[in-house]
């Protein structure tokens, strides 16, 4: 109809009708837009209205469409030049130049060339085309695993293991059910360094045979027969790719999603052979897989074993030791594996990890309800959203004459939401007054009609299609054949977000969209401004719903560890759902006797002046130099290593600048600091790249909650407590003093020993920072589970998708009271952590001083361990407490000697 006004109108209108569709997301079958984009494009609009109503109109429009597909145009643009070239999609300018070329050559042949979207490889560039997904319910059957996805555990994962025989459809599927599975202690610590040391302790177990020497069931055995003999314990640990990688093309990548996507991305479909991982188990080195199984169950291995034998063997430990799990296979009796692979339930399923019937211990249980929030919270940053929003584009532009039917739909859908996220963090980010707070998922998706997608049909296609290892594989593809017209789009936001994150930013935005899908119950969204910019974080609230079903599962559940006190916190938010008679706790003294522990809180300074480490006071120089003096007198009445923790690690950094700045009191010529390293050698424990070494305490910082430090920390941790020991080591009794943070890399794990911890000093209480949009959340949530027990102790509560009742004989409390109570039990366990690295076994001994007023109040003195409590003195300043530490090790001396 626009053609008989003239080219240019009809040139105009398409412009329109493009510009509509792709950029602004317009509906193009619209009557209304359609008048409109002709207004635009130079037609009347009553002319058009009645082209739009005449039905001869309609008809010629569907011969046009019809006559095009017979063609070959099955997308648009499409573009045919001299009959003999077929130009689809938005192409580079060398294409085009390549047809021209053929035309003036005079190539002159009649079939028509297809040139759309050719590239240096075509058979390479179709592995990163969409597969068509036209079927919802296909791809239901497809999915096997949760919608959480594990970043360490995929499809990939899933079909390799399929293919070495091993069930990923559960025991129905098998034809096992759980009465053929042998007991097993499944046992699940933080970091492979402690299933290292539990490992080491099975080895030193020596069981009796379970049937008697064949000569004694004759009646008479001969002397000494049976000396030696003992059974077998069957034994296999589980571990990441980080920790089982031994393929160094892999494993030398900068960390963990690097690591994961670089493995799968050596398994895809279409990998040419040379570049495929050798160490991979196929059909054709199934008998490696055996012997890899046989050489586990053989005697007791930790992570550092099976990697070795797996080089041995030129056989994948990660992907080998994944068999050895059936009952069929060993029998196992103990299982030991980190945290991710038992807590997150995508893990067990692709493991095919039954726990029904068995016993799960899990060991420094302080960690876990932050373990099992850090697992299921995510963040995305405005920086990430705009780069998978510009790799879409390039992606699109490549490919969309290819896509056909649901791919259509749902990358518009991924469009829609994505820029509807981009949308909220640039309005919020422009308004200096809300830079952080709540926000419900309604308001994320407010804008370009999100709320109108259905989020659980979206997150699926997303794990089906592989939209976001394609989208990145593309980009790789592209950028190492060089087509910088191509990726100029995505180009300089992919390096913005690269220092970010190394997976694809599409699997961060699929795990945030699982997140927009949790019951609000569980948990909490929020914005705020941070290093990289404006970002979006979800944040689980409630552990105990994806706890619940490791419960319900296994025979028995024990938690253990030597500083979990306090305890309510398990009762009230890990098990709430559980009466008091479910639950057994278990508490014992310590191996040493009482005068093995010097323990007292300093609650005045040598001036006079009261401890009081509050943000509001702590950071005057006068109360920073009464804290210097203090470790001084200390560390010159203590023998060998003295350890320090301090709130944070700004706040460490701040006393020691200040230190080194203020004169020693009993010398004008040194500064305090020089006073301290010139008395012993002084070791500062490096800020780690940690979710847990941000200053909590500070209202200008964003609190972030307590998560443990990562399975693989940074080795920088690890050079200065060799280079504190050394010291120690090398001067016979004067020691060293090392500096360090609560809740950093160095209050956790590590066995400060004999003269490693002679005494131990905590600065003031890490209370985290209650003013933060986080802890503010927090505190409601736990109000509100208080208020509803209080309220009606029989009550249905929503639970996870389910009213459940309130447990009986759950004692009801203030809601702020409950508040209260978690807020100190957070600070006291990061506390207890500190004050557990000190005496290390029944021989040792130690002081342990608490530098703080508020140690003085009873609440307080009863959240720490028994032990502590049972050796711990009244309050006293820093003369009585050098007066006491006299004492104390002169009597150690005297018994030494």
């Amino acid at each position: 109809m626009a053609g008989k006004e003239g080219t240019n109108i009809q040139t105009r209108l398409m412009e329109e009708l493009f510009k509509g569709h792709f950029e602004e997301e317009q509906d193009i079958t619209s009557h209304e837009f359609l008048v409109q984009a002709g207004k635009a494009a130079g037609l009347g609009e009553d002319f058009v209205r009645t082209g739009l109503n005449d039905d001869k109109c309609g008809r010629e429009v569907d011969e046009e469409a019809q006559a095009a597909a017979r063609d070959g145009v099955k997308g648009v643009p499409h573009f045919s030049i001299n009959t003999h070239h077929k130009m689809g999609g938005a192409q580079d300018a060398s294409e085009w130049m390549e047809v021209f070329t053929a035309i003036k050559e005079g190539e002159g042949s009649t079939q028509n060339k297809t040139t759309a979207n050719q590239d240096v490889d075509p058979e390479a560039e179709a592995t990163f085309e969409l597969d068509n997904y036209e079927s919802d319910e296909d791809a239901r059957q497809g999915i096997k695993s949760s919608l959480h996805s594990s970043s360490d555990l995929s499809a990939e994962t899933q079909a390799l293991m399929e293919r070495l025989g091993m069930s990923i459809a559960g025991d129905a599927a098998t034809g096992l059910n759980d009465a053929t599975d042998e007991l097993k202690i499944f046992y699940c610590s933080r970091t492979h360094s402690q299933l290292t040391q539990f490992s080491n302790e099975l080895r030193r177990v020596r069981l009796p045979p379970v049937l008697p020497p064949l000569d004694s069931l004759a009646g008479s055995p001969p002397p000494n027969r049976s000396e030696g003999m003992e059974e077998g314990l069957k034994h296999l640990t589980l571990g990441s790719r980080t920790s089982l990688c031994i393929n160094t093309k892999v494993n030398r990548l900068a960390n963990v999603t690097a690591i994961n996507e670089k493995c799968l991305e050596l398994q895809q479909a279409g990998t040419p052979a040379d570049h495929r991982c050798p160490y991979l188990p196929t059909q054709d080195n199934e008998t490696l897989v055996h012997d890899f199984r046989d050489n586990v169950l053989d005697k007791v291995r930790d992570i550092e074993d099976l990697g070795s034998l797996g080089k041995k063997l030129g056989i994948c430990p990660y992907y080998a030791s994944r068999p050895t799990i059936r009952p069929s296979e060993a029998g196992q009796q103990i299982v030991t594996l980190p945290y991710p692979l038992l807590l997150q339930k995508s893990a067990r399923q692709a493991l095919d990890l039954s726990l029904k019937n068995h016993v799960i211990i899990i060991d420094e249980a302080h960690n876990l309800m932050d373990a099992i929030t850090g697992i299921y919270s995510v963040s995305i940053s405005l920086k990430q959203l705009q780069a998978s929003r510009a790799q879409l584009g390039v992606y699109l532009q490549k490919f969309r004459h290819r896509l056909k039917g649901k791919n259509r739909v749902y990358l518009a859908q991924i469009m829609r939401l994505v820029n509807s996220l981009i949308q909220f963090l640039q309005s919020r980010g422009t308004n200096n007054s809300s830079l952080e707070g709540t926000v419900e998922p309604s308001e994320l998706m407010a804008s370009k009609g999100a709320d109108q997608i259905n989020l659980y049909k979206l997150v699926r296609y997303l794990q089906v299609s592989k939209l976001a290892r394609k989208v990145e594989g593309y980009l790789v593809h592209a950028e190492e054949h060089d087509q910088p017209t191509t990726l100029k789009a995505a180009d300089r936001s992919k390096k913005a977000s690269a220092k970010e994150t190394a997976v694809p930013v599409l699997t961060q935005i699929q795990g945030f969209l699982v997140a927009l899908m949790n019951p609000s119950s569980e948990g909490r969204f929020f914005f705020g401004n941070e290093e990289s910019g404006m970002t979006l974080r979800y944040m689980l609230l409630d552990p105990a719903h994806h706890f619940r079903e490791i419960v319900e599962d296994a025979r028995a559940v024990i938690l253990a560890g030597g500083t979990m006190s306090p305890m309510s916190d398990y009762y009230d938010h890990l098990f709430p759902y559980l009466p008091p008679t479910r639950i057994q706790t278990l508490s014992c003294g310590h191996v040493i006797p009482p005068s093995n522990l010097l323990a007292m809180p300093i609650n005045e300074a040598t001036s006079g002046t009261e401890f009081d480490f509050t943000f509001e006071k702590r950071n005057s120089e006068a109360m920073i130099r009464d804290v210097g003096e203090a470790i001084l007198s200390v560390i010159e009445n203590t023998p060998d290593g003295v350890v320090v923790f301090f709130p944070s690690y700004a706040y460490l950094s701040r006393v020691v600048s200040i230190w080194r700045k203020v004169p020693d009191r009993s010398t004008s010529d040194l500064s305090l600091w020089d006073r301290i390293t010139n008395t012993k050698p002084t070791f500062l424990e490096p800020r780690a790249t940690t979710p847990n070494t941000s200053d909590s305490s500070n209202p200008q910082n964003t609190a972030r909650s307590s998560r443990p430090p990562p399975a693989d920390s940074s080795s920088a941790p690890d050079s200065t407590l060799t280079s504190y020991a050394a010291a120690i080591a090398a001067n016979n009794g004067k020691g060293a003093l090392l500096l360090s943070v609560i809740g950093g890399s160095l209050s956790e794990g590590i066995n400060f020993s004999d003269a490693l911890g002679r005494c131990v000093i905590v600065i003031g209480l890490p209370f985290p920072n209650p003013h933060t949009a986080e802890w503010k959340a927090k505190a409601a949530y736990v109000e509100a589970k208080a208020a509803a027990r209080a309220t009606n102790p029989n009550a249905q509560v929503a639970h996870g998708g389910k009213a459940e009742s309130m447990a009986k004989g759950k004692v009801a409390v203030d809601p702020k009271a409950a508040s209260r109570e978690f807020y100190e039990n957070v600070c006291m366990r990061a506390v207890n952590q500190c004050v557990g690295r000190a005496i290390r076994h029944k021989g040792d001994y130690a002081a342990i001083l608490l530098m703080d007023k508020r140690y003085g109040n009873p609440r307080i003195r009863e959240k720490l361990p028994g032990w502590i409590k049972e050796s711990l003195r009244g309050p006293g300043g820093v003369r009585a407490a050098v007066g006491a530490l006299k004492e104390f090790f002169r009597g150690k001396e005297e018994m030494r000697d």
